[in-house]
This record gives C-alpha cells, sequence and structure tokens, in this order.
C-alpha cells in the first residue's frame, strides 16, 4: 500500500493538497461570517492547538523520510565497501580464477551503479535484480573453484562474497522502505483541518490576513512536497550519492 504514494506525480500531489487547503480555508471564512452574524464573536484557541499539530506531524514525517533517506545513503556505502573489499580479496587469488572474478566483480560494480542513477521502475528492478542474482552465481562459482585450488585466503574471500550478497538485500530493503501511506494521508487531513479554522477564526473576527494565509499554504505544501521527494528513491530529485560506486569503479578500471 506504501507504493500508492510513490506512484503518484508529487507535483499533481503538492498542487491538489494546495487547491484543498484554499477551499478548506474559503469554507472555514464562510463559516467564521455565519458565526460573526448571530454573534459569536468570541475568538478561541481551535486554530492554534491544530497549527501546532500540523508542524508536529510535518516535522515528524519529514524526519521519517529523511531517516529513510539516510539509511539509503549508508547501504549505498556499504555496498561499494563489500564490493571492493571482495575485489581486494580477488587480486590475492590465482590465474585464472583472478582474472575471472575481477572481471565478474566489475560488471557487477558496473550494474550496481546503473540501476542507482538513474530512475527505477518496478520492471527495471525486477530485471536488475534476475541479472544480480545470475552474477552471483558466477561469483559464487568462481570462489568454489578458488577454494577447490586450495587458496590461504579462504575465510576471507567467503567472508567477502558473503557481505557482498548480504549488502545487496540490505540495500534493496532500504530503496523499499517508504513513508507509510497513513501518514501522508494524515497530513492532508491535518492540513485542510488546520487551515479551516484558521478561516474560521479570520470570518468570526472579520480580518482577512490573504497574504499570511496563502505564504502559509505554500510553505506546507513546499514541505509535503519535499517530503515526498524523499520518498522516491528512484525517480525524485533528491538522490542518495553515487560518489563511492563511482570511484570503485575508476579504482578497479585500472
Amino acid at each position: 500500500m506504501e507504493h500508492i504514494v510513490s506512484a503518484l506525480n508529487i507535483d499533481v500531489v503538492a498542487v491538489i493538497l494546495g487547491a484543498l487547503m484554499l477551499i478548506t480555508w474559503q469554507i472555514g471564512i464562510r463559516i467564521g461570517d455565519r458565526l460573526r452574524a448571530k454573534g459569536q464573536v468570541r475568538p478561541t484557541k481551535s486554530a492554534d492547538v491544530s497549527m501546532a499539530l500540523l508542524g508536529l506531524l510535518l516535522a515528524f514525517s519529514f524526519g521519517m523520510s529523511i531517516d529513510r533517506h539516510n539509511q539509503r545513503r549508508l547501504a549505498a556505502v556499504a555496498d561499494s565497501n563489500a564490493i571492493g573489499d571482495f575485489y581486494t580479496c580477488a587480486t590475492l587469488l590465482n590465474e585464472p580464477v583472478r582474472g575471472k572474478l575481477q572481471s565478474v566483480i566489475r560488471r557487477y560494480a558496473q550494474l550496481r551503479y546503473e540501476v542507482a542513477r538513474g530512475p527505477t521502475a518496478e520492471a527495471d528492478l525486477e530485471r536488475v535484480l534476475t541479472e544480480s542474482d545470475q552474477i552471483h552465481g558466477e561469483m559464487t562459482q568462481l570462489v568454489r573453484d578458488a577454494l577447490r585450488d586450495g587458496t590461504p585466503i579462504a575465510v576471507s574471500l567467503t567472508n567477502t562474497l558473503n557481505a557482498v550478497t548480504s549488502n545487496q538485500a540490505s540495500r534493496l530493503s532500504a530503496f523499499r522502505d517508504r513513508l507509510p501511506v497513513s501518514i501522508v494521508l494524515l497530513l492532508f487531513v491535518c492540513a485542510m483541518v488546520s487551515v479551516l479554522l484558521i478561516g474560521q477564526e479570520q470570518g468570526r473576527a472579520d480580518a482577512r490576513d490573504t497574504v499570511g494565509t496563502l505564504l502559509l499554504i505554500l510553505i506546507v505544501c513546499f514541505v509535503v512536497w519535499v517530503t515526498l521527494d524523499l520518498n522516491l528513491p528512484g525517480s525524485g530529485l533528491i538522490r542518495v550519492s553515487q560518489e563511492p560506486i563511482v570511484r570503485l569503479i575508476k579504482a578497479i578500471s585500472n
């Protein structure tokens, strides 16, 4: 269900949120006008409470998205380090296993980079995972050949191979860990209720603050947009840096 949000265009989502907030603000003003006409002009604290709740919810959801972004960044670094360690062990093997294993590792590192640098649809991801599994099978077979030949670095070679395999699983898990759709829906509801109550207070007091309210709506929409963009590791504007894997590819290509 979390992939519902990731399948949407966040620009459209932000515009829809802004439009809904404008509509509910106008509804709130009309409600406030009717209350003023009835003589109910005493201000309440409901708008302040709802704004405080909205601020907490925005901070909470933004923090969750930032944490997931950092997890993906750390997973990318760990994946690059694991591939580099495995390549280092491969350089200590005898030919012909050494050359074959180094070639497979280079191909694997290039595959990891290509899938991370551009937009990643679910179908493309499944294709890459299938290709990665095939390369893991080739690496496992070459390590088996090295062990059969009696390599003295059997333990290190096996451990680094296991690290490469496990880091792919960790990185995939971090990639698919998204902000729950219920949090996004709660953001929408809280934002709409907040501007509704603000409009009600403005109508009750007969004091429109058009500029201030529009700026508030703009800020809320922008924060929600950034939060959702962080939730799109495969297509968002805010992407995890691929510098570690790029530097590794340059190092092992020499």
